[in-house]
């Protein structure tokens, strides 16, 4: 599974507080993807973010 967040981020931290070892905010605000393969064992937290995110801008493949 690979983890992306477009241009649509908000930076409100859902994501890096479900998934912290997918996602962190970084310097200019906004959350990004910390590798672009997500963990097996962090699947369902990147989903979890995914399914959670208030603009839909995290993209699971």
């Amino acid at each position: 599974m690979k983890a992306t967040v477009n241009e649509d981020c908000i930076g409100c931290g859902l994501c890096e507080s479900t998934a912290p070892e997918v996602f962190a905010i970084g310097d200019d605000g906004l959350a990004h993807a910390i590798e672009e393969e997500v963990p097996e064992a962090a699947e369902d937290a990147a989903q979890e973010a995914c399914d959670g995110c208030p603009v839909t801008a995290i993209e699971l493949d």
